[in-house]
């Protein structure tokens, strides 16, 4: 069902060998060391410490980041490779991996100073550490120019001070990305990026949320009690911080796409194998024709929405402006996610409302990409804004 040809825009786009070689990667440490204890991990909201360290191992973590910092130096298209085939047995996982190639290393080496690249992001880039990004709010989600933790400028270092709310890797984190507001007079161009250190004094990490799907991520609140964060830790010029929140998150769109177009897929997967195995009324019921439609509708919503991520992909590879594309892609891969997956689960009838069937996870898991990195609802904000352009 993947093909390795796509039409992209009038150009006949073929996956390298490299491109094909991750992928065989990503579906070999998927199926063979995800696979094993993942219902387990979700069951148990554990966080899959040692599946996380052999991402790290393997590159999964910092991908697209130059090998001068100790990445992979792979391209967005081989990342969302990635992505999706993780994302096929592990949602959980493969957001963890998410946040930290597209949020955190991403804007560490698009926007840091060398300083900053040195001291964090060859650690962050080879999964020594991971990373966390932290913009959400109580009460600024998808308005995120409403900050109200502040970072008051004292000459020499920030005092930062807030609650940061849906953080993930929140409480397995080493290196923190904070949105924080300096000047509320200048309202988004007010706002600055600090790098915070897990263990500063004053930082404190909340409770880890019991969520409906990606269970086994690391989801927490997070407290900042006048943390003192040296200047060399803002990323980019004073007042530079919304727009490093914005344009990490247009490329980490990208991401979560890719994350939903695996979701859908593992779950039409599992959907066409088991309408092979499944007898009723005499025969498969693949050979009834209602579940025929149901996989046909399904295999071509899911390649669509696989071409809509690989092209908001190649257009961020190529330097060209992929906000539209990105969003998009993200809008459609998760309609197509949660949709899919319910469709799955229908298909498996009572055996898919059972946790053993593994299609009950992924519907509760592609959820969450209606929601996070910007919901449904925004990302037809930002198409909208970007048509008018």
């Amino acid at each position: 069902m993947a093909s390795s040809t796509l039409e992209l825009s009038g150009l006949n786009f073929n996956l390298t060998e490299e491109q094909q070689a991750v992928r065989e990667a990503a579906r070999d440490f998927a199926r063979t060391e995800l696979l094993p204890g993942v219902i387990e991990r979700d069951n148990a909201a554990k966080f899959p410490t040692e599946q996380v360290r052999r991402m790290g191992e393997l590159g999964f973590l910092g991908m697209m980041v130059s090998p001068d910092y100790g990445g992979g130096g792979m391209d967005t298209v081989s990342y969302v490779i990635a992505m999706e085939e993780i994302s096929k047995v592990d949602a959980s996982c493969s957001v963890i991996m998410s946040v930290n190639n597209s949020l955190v290393c991403w804007g560490l080496e698009e926007f840091g100073s060398e300083q900053q690249k040195q001291k964090y992001l060859t650690r962050l880039a080879t999964g020594e550490v991971i990373g966390a990004f932290c913009l959400s709010e109580p009460e600024a989600g998808s308005d995120a120019t409403s900050q109200h933790t502040t970072a008051l400028d004292k000459g020499d270092h920030y005092l930062l001070n807030g609650t940061k709310n849906w953080i993930t890797n929140g409480g397995s984190a080493s290196v923190y990305l904070v949105i924080a507001q300096t000047d509320l007079e200048k309202k988004h161009r007010g706002i600055n990026c600090l790098i915070v250190e897990k263990g500063q004094d004053g930082f404190a990490v909340g409770k880890k949320e019991d969520k409906m799907g990606i269970r086994a991520s690391d989801t927490h609140s997070l407290m900042f009690t006048d943390v003192k964060v040296p200047k060399e830790n803002r990323i980019g010029d004073d007042g530079f911080g919304f727009k490093f929140a914005m344009s990490t998150l247009n490329g980490g769109r990208i991401g979560i796409a890719a994350q939903a177009l695996g979701i859908a897929a593992g779950a039409y997967e599992r959907a066409l194998t088991y309408s092979q195995e499944r007898q009723a009324f005499g025969k498969k019921i693949f050979d009834h024709q209602a579940i025929q439609f149901k996989l046909a509708e399904m295999a071509t919503k899911i390649e669509a929405a696989r071409l809509l991520v690989y092209k908001a992909a190649r257009l961020k590879d190529e330097h060209n402006d992929f906000v539209q594309a990105a969003a998009m892609a993200k809008l459609f891969a998760s309609e197509v996610a949660m949709w899919a997956t319910t469709e799955a689960v229908q298909i498996h009838g009572g055996y898919g409302y059972v946790k053993e069937y593994h299609v009950e996870r992924f519907m509760r898991d592609a959820k969450i990409t209606q929601i996070y990195e910007g919901t449904s609802e925004i990302q037809k904000l930002v198409i909208a804004r970007e048509l008018v352009k």
